[in-house]
């Protein structure tokens, strides 16, 4: 099942996904510019393979609820992320209001 939720974040309203899969649920919210996920997103990808594309993007591992994944330090951002200041370490809403 996938639901689509409005996410607001510092007064802007981003989009929320929630993926439900067997024996995992993938979770993104996004801007019109990036996004964060969940632990499935692959960093190293993104930075390596897809660079040319550059991309905004943050990962947060261990969430399970769309509010979880707004509240989870960042475990790892893309290169054109951190051009943005968005860091390991720092909560999805603020790289989300950076994205902006």
């Amino acid at each position: 099942m996938v639901t689509l939720e409005p996410i607001t974040v510092g007064g802007h309203v981003l989009v929320g996904v929630e993926v439900k899969l067997p024996k995992t649920t993938l979770l993104t919210i996004s801007t019109s510019r990036g996004y964060i996920m969940c632990g499935a997103l692959d960093v190293g990808l993104l930075n390596e393979k897809l660079s040319d594309r550059g991309i905004i993007a943050a990962r947060a591992v261990g969430v399970r609820t769309l509010s979880q994944l707004l509240e989870a330090p960042l475990e790892s951002v893309t290169i054109e992320a951190e051009n943005l200041g968005i860091l390991p370490g720092m909560p999805g809403s603020e790289a989300l209001l950076r994205m902006l």
